[in-house]
């Protein structure tokens, strides 16, 4: 595919992929409320996406496979450890802190990517891009304390040593490190995809991302085993949908695009998992959420405006 014709396409591709991405929310939650637990349920997303993507991989790109370099294997490997690890922590965090913590401090993965951009892929972002990216994490940081804070005669949200300490700090680290992977995995596909075609990438970092979570998952004293077919398909539309048709849509746009703005329009997430939530789950999204959901579509908006 042509660069002209790719660009063309990317704003289409952008909005398809984040709302295949914001389905993940709603199938991990149905999958949750048949009893599975959170680690089964990330390590089964990336083994089925791998299973499914492997005929294909095998059969249309496997020269390409064959002629990965030593460092483009490396890079791929770590790469797919950082996607594990994202599932892992965030995941993780959500048993010791609350939501709403954990969201703002998971969303802060934009801004991890355009600090080390500059310095990793020599990517800067204009004065116009980094606007909407603070806005865009100003708007996440808005939906994620949308549960915890209140309103009754004021704004009254938890004191930040509530946030700070005990339980709820190993929790915040945990989602704090879930952004951090999370950087890596996008700076590290924005340099392999500049010469590695999309299924052979993916195909190898999802597979890689697959087995640290089945060890991980292994690890913690679960087992995939036991669960009724219902929920196994609430994992297959999750690995088709969030992961197939939403990262990889993101994998194909770092070919084409800067890492921190793929990662800004990565929270884009929130905004359509609330609408989702409200057709589907019949939530109705607070005034903070839509608030922030302004703060993070304008944001997303000033970043790709020059591009």
């Amino acid at each position: 595919m042509t660069n002209t014709r790719a660009r063309l396409l990317l704003p289409f591709a952008i909005g398809i992929a984040i709302l295949a991405v914001s389905t993940a929310s709603i199938f991990i939650r149905f999958a949750q409320d048949d009893g599975m637990p959170s680690l089964v349920i990330a390590a089964l997303r990336l083994t089925f996406a791998t299973a499914i993507l492997t005929p294909l991989a095998l059969t249309q790109h496997l020269d390409e496979i064959k002629r990965f370099t030593p460092t483009e294997i490396l890079l791929g490997v770590f790469s797919g450890i950082f996607l594990a690890v994202h599932f892992a922590t965030w995941i993780s965090s959500l048993e010791y802190t609350s939501v709403a913590s954990s969201v703002v401090f998971v969303t802060t993965g934009p801004l991890w990517v355009a600090l080390l951009s500059p310095m990793l892929l020599k990517e800067h972002l204009a004065q116009t891009a980094m606007i909407g990216l603070a806005m865009s994490i100003v708007g996440g940081a808005i939906i994620g304390l949308s549960d915890a804070c209140v309103w009754d005669g004021g704004l009254t949200c938890p004191d930040l040593v509530n946030i700070m300490q005990g339980r709820a700090m190993w929790g915040n680290f945990l989602a704090l490190a879930g952004a951090w992977a999370v950087t890596g995995y996008l700076i590290i596909g924005r340099k392999l995809r500049a010469g590695v075609s999309l299924v052979p990438y993916i195909f190898l970092v999802y597979g890689m991302a697959a087995i640290v979570l089945i060890i991980i998952m292994f690890a913690s004293g679960n087992s995939p085993f036991g669960f009724e077919a219902k929920t196994y398909g609430w994992i297959f539309l999750l690995a088709l949908l969030p992961q197939l048709v939403g990262h990889s849509t993101y994998n194909w746009a770092l070919k084409y695009l800067p890492a921190a703005l793929v990662a800004v329009t990565t929270l884009g997430e929130p905004i359509g998992s609330a609408i989702l939530a409200f057709f589907i789950l019949k939530e109705t999204p607070a005034i903070t959420t839509i608030i922030g959901g302004l703060f993070i579509l304008t944001g997303i908006y000033l970043a790709s405006s020059r591009r």
